[in-house]
């Protein structure tokens, strides 16, 4: 398969233009809450700068891998995730915070597998479709093996518990699983087992069922519940068309739980306005469009699988963060990729553009 001689270059400016934005606007929405938590205003800016470095270094070196020898390490990067999700049930080596057990302490930075697993299970999907492409039509053994391997992951990460992780998993699943031809009937048949569960993952757990409350009247409860609906629309009220300015937002100011990592789109529309987060909207949308247009020119079925499991990843995370941030989608603790404080999403970001702009050397 011939290559051609350079990568998407609309795929690279679109990453590194999020990333530069996210360095500002974690500045932005961090400094106070920093200098008041470590009495350091720039204490996130510097980690976050770190993990971007981490991260162009890491795309730069993936991209340079041809896309197809990533099938090799489909299961061993499958094992190191599964442990990874267990080491971090295990107190010694993991930490908690606000009651869930999602990350793994690595000295001064934290490492969240539930990204990693994401990525890895792209890479398992797309590797699974194909080698199982003849047999897709069978449920036991086309359809339920890849069921199995996704049930074990879900089951590790709803106990952390992250059922957010869970959903954008399955949303991405399914859609790869529609589109390599598995029948519609199985993943509907799946999908109403799978509607019990969830119902007593939601309304069966306190917090859960009173973000399902607040997200259908957040006006209910202004002081609990609805407290982070309502201060996400104060700051994107007050934004306006053009915004305060850079820096100028106030329900950054121990106002907005979360400013710098869930609320950082908040933030944005504060201080830049409905221009500020349109652009930024629109370089998601033409991310997105590159990434599946990459997808429909690949020269093989697992080109195309990966690139449209990486491109709907990032997209699915940025519909349901900014959904949460306009009180479209109940509450949930999501980082806007590219753009919120968090390495282990910010890396894994940064590495599944370097396969993607892999992948766009080969299409035709």
């Amino acid at each position: 398969m011939p290559k051609k001689k350079t990568f998407d270059p609309i795929i690279l400016m679109s990453a590194i233009a999020l990333t530069g934005i996210g360095i500002v606007m974690v500045y932005s929405a961090s400094a106070v809450v920093a200098m008041e938590k470590f009495g350091d205003p720039q204490f996130f800016l510097k980690r976050h700068i770190m993990w971007v470095m981490l991260g162009l270094v890491s795309m730069i070196a993936i991209m340079r891998v041809d896309y197809r020898e990533l099938r090799r390490f489909t299961y061993p990067l499958l094992v190191v995730s599964i442990i990874l999700l267990i080491m971090v049930l295990i107190p010694y080596f993991s930490k908690t915070v606000g009651g869930a057990r999602r990350w793994l302490s690595l000295g001064p930075l934290s490492l969240q597998p539930a990204e990693i697993v994401k990525l890895a299970l792209v890479l398992f999907l797309a590797h699974s479709l194909i080698k199982r492409q003849e047999l897709l039509k069978d449920f036991a053994y086309g359809y339920l093996p890849n069921l199995v391997v996704l049930a074990v992951f879900f089951i590790l990460i709803i106990i952390q518990p992250d059922l957010g992780s869970v959903l954008v998993i399955s949303i991405v699943a399914f859609i790869l699983m529609f589109v390599a031809g598995i029948k519609f009937s199985f993943l509907f048949t799946t999908f109403l087992m799978m509607l019990p569960f969830l119902y007593m993952a939601v309304f069966r757990v306190g917090y859960r069922k009173k973000r399902i409350m607040a997200f259908l009247d957040p006006w209910n409860d202004p002081l609990d519940t609805g407290f982070q609906t309502i201060q996400s629309f104060l700051a994107l009220g007050r934004g306006g068309f053009f915004g305060l300015g850079l820096g100028e937002g106030k329900q950054k100011l121990f106002y907005l739980p979360e400013p710098h990592t869930d609320f950082v789109f908040s933030v944005m529309g504060e201080e830049l306005g409905f221009i500020g987060v349109s652009a930024v909207m629109i370089i998601f949308l033409i991310l997105i469009w590159r990434g599946i247009r990459v997808s429909l020119r690949s020269p093989d079925l697992y080109g195309t699988y990966l690139a449209l499991g990486i491109i709907l990843t990032i997209g699915i995370q940025v519909v349901i963060n900014m959904g949460i941030a306009t009180g479209l989608l109940p509450t949930k603790g999501l980082p806007l990729p590219f753009l919120s404080v968090g390495g282990s999403s910010l890396l894994v970001s940064m590495v599944s553009i370097g396969v993607l702009l892999n992948i766009s050397e080969h299409t035709a």
